[in-house]
């Protein structure tokens, strides 16, 4: 009997993680499914034209059925020990206050100046779980996606730099897979891009449309139609 329990358990468990990196579909809902966008400056739309961040375009991409929220906030970090905090930000709280059925994570671009990769080794991977666990232990358990962090253009800008962005890859990979979270390779979708990319950080108006059709598809398993 204990072998059945054990195997019926781990049958389970791989259910619940299938479920969570399926495609989320909206006509289970009886609302609009409710997305809030957890991120930085290229989140909250510096480098776009007003009212075209990647949110802004994921919801047009996405239509009635969907509400999507932007909760980006510049200069924030993932590491609780970083210069700007996104925990410490007011922005955070909103967040969780949103009660959202999907939450996007995309956050780490600050993480990589000099100031603040002295901690990845020690903080990183922690604050990331941590993170995950304050909108995973809410009552409407939602849907929670990782992306990789954007790729970062040429030699980077403000000590923001594409190879401690690379090196935050695998760790997000790991999280994702070892908590059945849905993962997102906003990374690879801008690598080579830098035209899309001008202050070589935050991405223009074309650049958020790749960010969003990224994010679409990991959301919907379909990719946007222009």
């Amino acid at each position: 009997m204990k072998t059945i329990f054990l195997l019926a358990t781990s049958l389970t468990l791989g259910f619940a993680k299938a479920q969570n990196t399926s495609p989320v579909d909206p006509t289970k809902f009886d609302h609009p499914v409710k997305v809030a966008c957890v991120g930085d400056s290229i989140t909250q739309g510096v480098g776009a034209k007003r009212g075209k961040s990647w949110p802004a375009q994921l919801q047009q991409m996405l239509g009635e059925k969907w509400k999507v929220e932007n909760f980006g906030l510049s200069g924030t970090t993932l590491m609780n020990s970083g210069n700007k905090p996104y925990q410490k930000s007011p922005h955070f709280k909103r967040a969780k206050a949103s009660a959202a059925d999907v939450v996007v994570i995309m956050l780490g671009t600050n993480d990589t100046k000099p100031n603040n990769w002295k901690h990845f080794e020690k903080d990183y991977e922690k604050d990331y779980r941590d993170l995950i666990a304050h909108f995973s232990s809410q009552a409407g358990k939602p849907r929670i996606f990782l992306c990789l962090p954007p790729y970062i253009a040429k030699d980077g800008n403000w000590g923001i730099n594409d190879p401690n962005t690379v090196a935050q890859k695998p760790v997000v990979m790991k999280i994702a897979k070892g908590l059945g979270l849905g993962l997102i390779d906003v990374h690879s979708a801008l690598k080579g891009q830098d035209d899309l990319i001008p202050d070589k950080v935050h991405p223009n108006t074309g650049g958020a449309t790749v960010i969003a059709k990224a994010v679409h598809f990991g959301l919907t398993g379909k990719k946007a139609t222009d």
